[in-house]
C-alpha cells in the first residue's frame, strides 16, 4: 500500500504573519514538520548524533529487505522520489538513510555508515541490503561498499559522483576537505588512496551487481568521468555491471531517472 503524503501548504495569509520571523526560524518550523523533508512519515532515529529515516514495509523478525538510499539531506530524499518508494513498499521492502552531512568518503564517514548499517541489522534488516546512490549519495554509498563488499547485495546510481577526481574536487573541493579533515596538499597526495574508483575488485570478487542511470549530457557529475570510468573498471575485474544512458539528458528530475522500470526491478530483485 502507498504510504500517504502529507504536505504543507503556505497559504498567502500565512506567508505575511510568518514575515516576523526570520528565514532560519522559518526554515527550522519547516525541518521539524517534515523531519528530513520527506513526504511521508517515516521512523526517524539517531544513530551517535546521525539522524537516520526508515520506512518499514515488512513485519518480518529478521533477514527483511531494504534500500539504502543516499544523500539524505534536509531536503532530499524528497517528492521526485515517490514512485519509487512506493513501488518497493508495495513489494515489502523497506527504504532508509542517514543524514551524515555534506560527507564525500572520509574512513570517517564511511565508519559512520557501518554504524548506521550495524543499527539496521540489528533491528532485524538484510545484512545485504541493495545501495542506492543519487549524485553526490552516489560516492558516500560507493565508497562504502568498496570497504564492506561482502555486506552489499547490490550497488545502484542516479547519475551518482564515483570519482573524488571529478565533481568533488572539481566544483566542491572545500566540502572534501573538510569531510576529510586535510588540507589540499594532502588530500592530493593521497586521492588516489581514497578514491572508490579504485577499490572495485572486492565487489568483483563478491559478485555485487550494478546498475546506474546516466545521462550522457550531464555536466555537472559527468559522465566519462565517473559512471564510464566504473563502468571499464569493473568489467575489467569480472564484475556484473548494466549501464542506462539517458541521450541528451543532463542533471535532472526528470522520468527518465525517477521512474526507471529497469532501476525499479533491479531493486527489487537484489534487496
Amino acid at each position: 500500500m502507498p504510504v500517504a503524503f502529507v504536505r504543507l501548504r503556505l497559504t498567502e495569509s500565512y506567508l505575511i504573519k510568518m514575515t516576523k520571523f526570520s528565514f532560519l526560524t522559518l526554515f527550522s518550523l519547516m525541518i521539524s514538520l517534515y523531519g528530513h523533508r520527506l513526504t511521508y512519515s517515516p521512523e526517524e532515529f539517531l544513530v551517535g548524533q546521525s539522524k537516520c529515516f526508515l520506512l518499514d514495509a515488512n513485519s518480518s523478525p529478521k533477514d527483511k529487505p531494504w534500500v539504502w538510499y543516499a544523500p539524505t539531506l534536509p531536503m532530499i530524499p524528497g517528492p521526485s522520489h515517490t514512485w519509487y518508494i512506493d513501488k518497493l513498499i508495495e513489494e515489502g521492502i523497506s527504504f532508509a538513510g542517514c543524514d551524515q552531512g555534506e560527507v564525500r568518503g572520509s574512513p570517517a564517514s564511511i565508519q559512520r555508515f557501518t554504524e548506521f548499517y550495524n543499527e539496521m541489522v540489528k533491528r532485524g534488516y538484510s545484512k545485504k541490503p541493495a545501495l542506492l546512490g543519487q549524485s553526490r549519495g552516489g560516492l558516500m554509498m560507493l565508497s562504502w561498499a568498496v570497504r564492506n563488499p561482502n555486506k552489499v547485495g547490490a550497488f545502484a546510481g542516479i547519475y551518482p559522483v564515483q570519482n573524488l577526481r571529478s565533481w568533488p574536487i572539481k566544483r566542491n573541493l572545500s566540502a572534501t576537505l573538510h569531510d576529510f579533515e586535510m588540507d589540499e596538499k594532502t588530500f592530493f597526495q593521497m586521492i588516489d588512496e581514497h578514491n572508490p574508483i579504485n577499490h572495485l575488485a572486492g565487489m568483483a570478487k563478491a559478485q555485487v551487481p550494478v546498475f546506474i542511470l546516466h545521462g550522457d549530457s550531464d555536466k555537472v557529475v559527468p559522465f566519462e568521468e565517473n559512471t564510464r570510468v566504473v563502468q571499464e573498471k569493473y568489467q575489467e575485474l569480472g564484475g556484473k555491471v548494466e549501464v542506462e544512458i539517458a541521450p541528451g539528458a543532463g542533471h535532472q528530475v526528470i522520468d527518465t531517472f525517477f521512474k526507471s522500470k529497469n532501476l525499479i526491478e533491479f531493486l527489487i530483485k537484489h534487496a
